[in-house]
């Protein structure tokens, strides 16, 4: 294959990996119950896409590619530990889940239940978020550090740290009872608007990957919104990310100049997304429970009044 050729699979391996890191890991390690295994798994995975894409070309469903790849790394790791019968009824698992799956263009978004396992009490508050963002949305340790202000190389080994006493500090991997989500829920949510923050920081600068990011974020607080309908708290980050959104056309000239909010013309408003987030919040109140989101997402709805009243 030519360099350019070669180039162009490079980068398709790398938006591959960038949009479907988070999905394939979670569905990995939700099914095997180990974090770090399956992000071994998909390293493994990408690793051979990079060898073997050039040659045969790109799959029709690269993610389906890159899950089975990773089914494979998992089942060769497991037969290799020394309690291989004790692991038989995870490679049977692997073997009958993940071949459905694969076959199929789309599998079970299984980031949401990931999110509720990182927010585990007995890991470090402060890491709460910064595991959310690398193992859910696959942001890099730097990406992620910028956020917070502090050196990569920190970053970077204190995610590990976490991921570590995760695998063998005797935290259990597992999906909290609908009971228990409540005592977690903070924490998600800090990470869903976490990321959204540096998705819509991002898209300030016109890069797809920080609307995708955005997006990606909207979407989880709509699933969240699904499983927790009762938390007010839910419903006010909604209703604050969708009022950001609606502006979202607006924060850019033609020349590419940033519009402050002050400045921006409330005509290129999206006000299908205001009303919506209007619902959320109206919702919200209702339940009687104020909390952070929800006096935020009041903020941005005194702002988004413009699109109604200019003056």
């Amino acid at each position: 294959m030519n360099g350019s050729n070669q180039e162009d699979t490079h980068r398709t391996v790398e938006r591959v990996a960038r949009e479907s890191y988070g999905r394939l890991v979670a569905y990995l390690s939700v099914h095997t119950h180990d974090l770090a295994s399956a992000e071994d798994a998909l390293s493994n995975a990408l690793v051979s896409a990079l060898s073997h894409w050039p040659q045969d070309g790109v799959p029709q469903n690269p993610e389906a590619w890159l899950l089975t790849a990773a089914r494979h790394s998992l089942i060769d790791a497991i037969r290799h530990q020394k309690v291989v019968l004790a692991s038989e009824p995870t490679v049977q698992l692997l073997k009958e889940d993940f071949t459905e799956a694969a076959l199929s263009k789309e599998f079970p978004d299984e980031r949401l239940k990931l999110l509720f396992v990182c927010a585990h009490p007995a890991i470090d508050h402060a890491m709460h978020t910064p595991l959310m963002l690398q193992t859910v949305l696959g942001l890099d340790a730097a990406r992620i550090a910028q956020a917070f202000l502090i050196a990569p190389k920190t970053m970077g080994q204190r995610l590990f740290r976490a991921k570590t006493k995760m695998r063998s500090g005797g935290i259990p991997f597992e999906i909290p009872q609908e009971r228990d989500l409540p005592k977690r829920l903070d924490a998600v949510l800090e990470a869903i608007y976490a990321a959204f923050g540096i998705g819509w920081g991002d898209m300030a600068g016109g890069d797809q990957r920080g609307r995708d990011l955005a997006e990606e974020a909207t979407w989880l607080a709509r699933v969240l919104l699904q499983l927790m309908p009762g938390e007010a708290e839910v419903q006010g980050l909604l209703a604050l990310m969708l009022h950001c959104e609606a502006r979202r056309p607006a924060r850019r000239g033609p020349d590419g100049r940033y519009i402050p909010l002050s400045e921006q013309n409330p005509n290129r408003w999206s006000v299908p997304l205001i009303e919506e987030a209007e619902r959320h919040l109206t919702e919200a109140f209702k339940l009687g429970r104020s909390g952070r989101f929800q006096l935020e997402a009041a903020i941005q709805s005194v702002h988004a009044e413009r699109a109604h009243w200019p003056d």
